[in-house]
C-alpha cells in the first residue's frame, strides 16, 4: 500500500465518522468514495460510516474487480458513473441525509433544478442538481442514469432515495453533501412562501470567479 493510500483511507475513515457522528448518515446507508491512481476505494457494503475502519475499506482495480477491503458497497454504479463522466471528479458521496431525501420524495421537486440558488455558497460548491428517477438500489441501472447527463452535474438527487455528490478531492465532496444538504433543508424550511433567490447575474459572477460545478 502507498503512502498516498494509506493517507486516503485515513481521511476517508475521518469524514465517515464525522459524517456519523453529526447525522447525515444513519444504520448503514450510505457509502463514500475515492479514486485513486490504481483504482477506486470505497467504504463497504452493510457497513455503518461511524464504524470504518482504514484497513477494511474496500479497493477496487481499474477495470472494477475487488482486490483489497472488504466487500464494496452495492452502490459502487453511482460512483463509477461519476468518475468516468466527470474528468474533474476525485470523490463520491452518496447519503440518506433527511433534507436532501425529502426533497427526493417530493413530487414539486423540479427534475432540472432541484435545489434553488438560495445562497452563494450553494452555487459555489454544489452547482445545478438533477433528480433521476426511481430505481432499486444497487441497480446498476442507477449508473446509466447518471451516464445520460454526460458530466453536466456534480450532484444528483435518487428519486425516493437520496443525494449523490462528486467533487475534486474527498473532503470537497463531503463539504459539498452537507452544503446541498443543509439548502435542502432551507428549501424545506421556506416552505409555500415564496424566497428571494440569487439573480442569474449573481450566478453567472459566482461561477465565473469559482468555476461551475
Amino acid at each position: 500500500m502507498s503512502p498516498s493510500e494509506e493517507a486516503l483511507r485515513v481521511q476517508m475513515t475521518d469524514l465517515c465518522h464525522s459524517l456519523f457522528q453529526r447525522g447525515f448518515s444513519v444504520g448503514t446507508a450510505g457509502n463514500v468514495s475515492a479514486l485513486l491512481p490504481d483504482g477506486i476505494l470505497i467504504t463497504p457494503t452493510n457497513s455503518r460510516l461511524g464504524d470504518i475502519e482504514p484497513g477494511r475499506i474496500s479497493k477496487l482495480d481499474p477495470s472494477g474487480q475487488h482486490v483489497a477491503g472488504d466487500k464494496p458497497s452495492k452502490e459502487i454504479f453511482l460512483h463509477q458513473a461519476f468518475y468516468e463522466t466527470r474528468p474533474e471528479a476525485q470523490a463520491v458521496v452518496h447519503l440518506h441525509s433527511t433534507w436532501a431525501t425529502v426533497l427526493s420524495c417530493r413530487q414539486d421537486t423540479d427534475p432540472s433544478d432541484c435545489i434553488p440558488p438560495l445562497t452563494p455558497y450553494v452555487v459555489m460548491r454544489v452547482g445545478t442538481v438533477r433528480q433521476l428517477p426511481y430505481v432499486m438500489p444497487g441497480d446498476p441501472a442507477s449508473g446509466d442514469l447518471i451516464r445520460s447527463l454526460n458530466g453536466a452535474c456534480s450532484a444528483v438527487l435518487l428519486a425516493n432515495h437520496g443525494p449523490v455528490v462528486s467533487g475534486k478531492d474527498l473532503f470537497s465532496a463531503v463539504c459539498a453533501a452537507e452544503e446541498l444538504e443543509e439548502t435542502a433543508k432551507l428549501v424545506c424550511a421556506l416552505g409555500d412562501t415564496q424566497p428571494r433567490t440569487l439573480q442569474e447575474d449573481d450566478v453567472a459572477a459566482l461561477r465565473l470567479k469559482f468555476g461551475s460545478m
